[in-house]
């Protein structure tokens, strides 16, 4: 075994026992959160080890690296997801190999989504992004929509040709009232997700937790978590 897959695999082992744990203490199965490896900065090389050891989710947030690098392991059995802040321009290079769009937070993403998955004869899963930390009718520092904003943008996918409707995102919030509180924000999404799935029962998932703080997502009920640092180490691979 090289020692980068060494490497990997240790780290793996570390996130998944962190993950068993926080399953444990919660009360709930392992199966019932996803661990998404999020791969930005790295080599398409890292994607292949982190094949080899076993997962099958990965993720990126910038395009002019995605692009490429999906390119480059597409023989591999791999989900995809796209987390970063999508721009109208690079909707269409997106849907041709994200599975997942977890950033989804306004309405004039949806139109180009919609019409590139189906150019592309794909279905492509949408997330709405929602930002903790915006006030009505304003984006998050980090993107994300409003909480008031979620149903008017779920409809709408939910709507829109080739797009499918599966649930919520977030990033813990640096600013106002959930700044620190991670948990509590995670709880936060949780309330927004129930009421959802009011509307439209089978978008479930809930995407919340990242390296330092996959713990406090667990606890809240999140679905998937998005590790790269705990996995992948500090250190930038690409330019």
């Amino acid at each position: 075994m090289t020692d980068r897959k060494t490497e990997l695999a240790e780290n793996l082992a570390r996130v998944e026992e962190r993950i068993a744990s926080a399953c444990a203490a919660a009360g709930r199965a392992r199966a019932d959160v996803t661990l998404i490896v999020v791969t930005k900065t790295y080599p398409a090389s890292d994607v292949r080890l982190l094949h080899e050891l076993g997962v099958r989710e990965v993720a990126e947030n910038r395009d002019q690296d995605a692009a490429p690098k999906a390119a480059d392991c597409a023989d591999l059995d791999l989900t995809w997801h796209f987390v970063g802040q999508l721009q109208t321009n690079k909707v269409r290079s997106v849907a041709s190999y994200a599975d997942t769009v977890q950033s989804v937070d306004r309405a004039r993403l949806i139109g180009p989504l919609s019409t590139a998955a189906v150019r592309a004869e794909r279905e492509l899963s949408c997330l709405i992004q929602v930002a903790l930390d915006a006030e009505s009718g304003e984006r998050g520092e980090r993107g994300g929509v409003a909480p008031d904003g979620i149903g008017e943008l779920a409809a709408l996918v939910a709507e829109a040709p080739g797009l499918r409707l599966d649930g919520l995102m977030t990033v813990a919030p640096l600013a106002g009232e959930y700044a620190g509180r991670q948990r509590a924000a995670f709880e936060r999404l949780l309330e927004f997700s129930s009421r959802l799935r009011a509307d439209h029962p089978a978008a479930n998932m809930v995407s919340a937790g990242m390296s330092a703080d996959l713990e406090e997502a667990v606890a809240a009920g999140a679905t998937h978590v998005r590790v790269g640092t705990a996995v992948l180490g500090d250190r930038p691979r690409l330019g």
